[in-house]
């Protein structure tokens, strides 16, 4: 289920308040300042650190 455009536009990173970047291939919210990636199961975005992916330094860049 494809994520919603204008929910994307007004979401942060919960935790340094920066802008994300929406992964569509593995459903993720990518915080690069956090090193974090938030899933999003059934079409909503899970906000929370504790559920959230650490990147690796690949994906940071």
């Amino acid at each position: 289920m494809p994520a919603d455009p204008k929910l994307l536009e007004i979401l942060v990173c919960p935790l340094t308040r920066t802008t994300l970047r929406y992964d569509s291939e593995r459903q993720e919210l990518i915080s690069r300042v956090a090193g974090l990636a938030y899933p999003i199961r059934d079409g909503l975005p899970i906000m929370l650190a504790a559920e959230a992916r650490a990147l690796n330094e690949g994906e940071r860049a």
